[in-house]
């Protein structure tokens, strides 16, 4: 059964958590298109992928992609870089039909739209395993990991720039402005011919596959097994009842260990201070060298619930992040663990229960749901995989961090 230019079959898209469909029908869109649901255009030969917003009047009219002033641009420079855009590359957008508004000028797809055609765009990256994927705009890359990314999406100035291994579409995710918004100046252009050249010479790097960490849930009587940690470089982290540990009822749940980038020691932190011996051992040892993100928070919590402060801190994750790049709402280590490694979410079925409780009344010492999510075995041990997650990837994050600011040449 055809309905208007599609199947029923093509109509049916991704389910929302509340049961109901996004489908082409339902978004109307091809209504107004002269060519709807344009299909990718190109030969591929490079294996690049490039994902627009929407077809313009142009596209629209000619069926074809880029067929406008930004559109010439961006042929321009890709062919600068040495790519066609039509030889080497598949075009395609986020939105298949054009976006009108209603004066019949072209707008910015709705987040509704988008989540509409998603399916599409999805089935065109499983059917071609692009190498490289230019993501321009942001309604590009809200297709693209919109339904993945369980926190703060942001603007389009936190993504640009990056060049993402993407571990679930396997290609390099590569956010950057459209050549549309390209009217602010000379700065933005220098800026977004820097993103092109950096996806392109993604070309030449073999795709960075994840490797599976290992972690190792350690029982209360096994911790002599962190005696063996002497000499070492180490990350800490700590699953808590809170943010600060002064209120009546806060404590450190469980204890996450870093001693490589493939293995990490995790445990729930004993009650009594002969059994957390090996640990306390640990932090006060001056030839173990510790890292952590936003190292004050380890440090306080040992300091007022272990009684001992952490010696031979020598990174922080989070401040490194700040140093090699100012931008907002970028230094949290979940953002940097997908930017960096591709891992889009490890978390977000600890994330409900490990929230700060409620600020406003409580401030600071308000106390989270950690002890509902540990009152079962399945729980405890979702928290301390969690928790060994954590240090895994912060290990990862430093030692790239530590390379790219050749900080073991420093002076001191």
């Amino acid at each position: 059964m055809n309905e208007g230019f599609f199947t029923s079959k093509q109509t049916q898209s991704l389910s929302r958590p509340d049961g109901k469909k996004y489908s082409c029908i339902a978004c109307g869109l091809h209504k107004d298109s002269k060519n709807p649901k344009v299909e990718p255009y190109g030969n591929f030969k490079k294996e690049i992928l490039i994902i627009g917003q929407a077809p313009g009047a142009l596209d629209d009219r000619n069926n074809k992609p880029w067929q406008d002033r930004a559109g010439r641009y961006l042929q321009k420079e890709l062919q600068k870089l040495g790519i066609d855009i039509f030889e080497d590359c598949l075009n395609t957008y986020a939105v298949r039909c054009r976006v009108l508004d209603s004066d019949n000028d072209d707008r910015t797809p709705v987040p509704y739209e988008v989540e509409c055609c998603r399916k599409s765009l999805i089935k065109t990256i499983t059917k071609h395993k692009p190498k490289v994927i230019l993501v321009l705009g942001h309604s590009a890359l809200f297709s693209l990991i919109g339904h993945r990314w369980k926190k703060d999406f942001g603007n389009l100035t936190k993504w640009r720039g990056w060049t993402i291994p993407d571990q679930d579409y396997q290609a390099w995710l590569c956010p950057m402005f459209h050549p549309d918004d390209l009217n602010k100046g000379e700065v933005a252009k220098v800026i977004w011919k820097q993103d092109l050249k950096a996806a392109i010479e993604k070309l030449k790097e073999p795709f960075q596959k994840h490797i599976k960490p290992n972690i190792e849930i350690l029982k209360e009587d096994e911790l002599y097994k962190l005696d063996s940690l002497t000499s070492r470089t180490i990350v800490l982290d700590y699953e808590t009842t809170g943010i600060k540990p002064h209120a009546i009822g806060h404590r450190i749940v469980c204890v996450g260990i870093a001693d490589s980038t493939n293995h990490a020691y995790v445990f729930m932190l004993p009650k009594s201070r002969k059994a957390r011996k090996p640990l306390i051992n640990l932090l006060a040892n001056p030839n173990v060298d510790k890292i952590a993100q936003n190292m004050k928070f380890e440090e306080l919590w040992s300091v007022i619930k272990l009684r001992q402060p952490v010696i031979s801190w020598i990174w922080d994750t989070m401040q490194a992040t700040h140093v090699l790049d100012n931008r907002q709402g970028i230094t949290g280590l979940k953002f940097q663990t997908y930017v960096q490694f591709g891992i889009i979410d490890y978390s977000s079925e600890v994330d409900v229960y490990i929230k700060a409780g409620d600020k406003v009344k409580y401030g600071e010492n308000a106390i989270n749901r950690i002890e509902e999510l540990i009152e079962t075995p399945e729980g405890k041990k979702k928290l301390l995989y969690y928790c060994g997650f954590d240090t895994i990837y912060e290990y990862r994050l430093a030692m790239l961090q530590m390379t790219l600011m050749n900080y073991y040449h420093l002076p001191f």
